[in-house]
């Protein structure tokens, strides 16, 4: 290479819409960091941990707001995405306190905007299916893999 950049501009995020999340890893932390009792680690290893879920919880977030774009205005699962996200909208920006509370807070966040983004997808997916331009089995399979 010859040491040159090339800048993207992508305002609307179209290019990051069309990446996949690595979802199953994060669910797997999820689990994990809600499942402890008492870890007893350094307040900079929770930190480390709760920045994953953080992270991922504004890409998730973004996919949301995505599907809640596509639905009409009249759609009351949009309203309810609408409102998780409000809810939700400072605390990935939140300075992180180096608690296991801290981190399991990161998790919950991460696991109500994947229910989120699940009930919206079933939504995309249920009236296709009705109009028999998708089978069951397609929209399962994209389901999972949003």
């Amino acid at each position: 290479m010859s040491g040159t950049h090339t800048a993207l501009l992508d305002p609307q995020g179209l290019i990051e819409a069309e990446l996949p999340l690595d979802r199953a890893r994060y669910e797997a932390l999820v689990t994990a960091v809600l499942a402890w009792k008492d870890p007893h680690l350094a307040p900079r290893d929770y930190e480390q941990i709760a920045l994953q879920p953080t992270g991922h919880a504004r890409a998730v977030a973004d996919d949301v707001r995505r599907h809640v774009a596509s639905l009409p205005r009249n759609d009351g699962r949009g309203a309810l995405a609408d409102i998780v996200l409000r809810q939700t909208a400072g605390r990935p920006s939140a300075p992180l306190e180096g608690t296991a509370c801290c981190a399991q807070n990161c998790a919950r966040l991460v696991r109500t905007l994947h229910t989120r983004l699940d009930r919206l997808t079933e939504a995309l997916s249920a009236p296709l299916l009705r109009a028999g331009h998708v089978t069951a089995a397609a929209a399962t399979e994209g389901a999972a893999s949003a």
